[in-house]
């Protein structure tokens, strides 16, 4: 009868800390998100690899980590809240990225500048 009494006033207890950490997790998977928008938006034409960190309200937020590789990008983005890090890592290939609009096509690049 104890065991099943400690068991019966453990369990509100054991369903709160597990909400916090979903929350917790939850937020630090939306910044790392917040990462990977980042770089897609900041693509660099010439330089190989970026890195940068999100920074706001004396917080960090997310670091990223662009790297240009040879039919594509790779970037990794890690995003933080309280204690948790969460890493997302994403490849996007340069004819996904064309689609997409995030890179400019070449070929159109040359006949503008004519």
């Amino acid at each position: 009868m104890k065991i099943f009494l400690l068991f019966i006033l453990l369990i509100p207890s054991i369903v709160i800390a597990q909400t916090d950490m979903e929350k917790n997790m939850d937020t630090a998977f939306q910044n790392a998100k917040k990462g990977i928008y980042w770089a897609l938006a900041n693509i660099p034409e010439k330089k190989i690899r970026l890195s940068n960190d999100l920074i706001a309200d004396e917080m960090l937020y997310a670091s990223v980590k662009l790297v240009k590789e040879v039919e594509g990008i790779k970037i990794i983005s890690t995003g933080y809240y309280k204690s948790t890090e969460i890493s997302i890592i994403l490849y996007r290939s340069n004819d996904g990225l064309l689609k997409d609009g995030y890179l400019k096509n070449p070929e159109e690049e040359n006949t503008s500048k004519k």
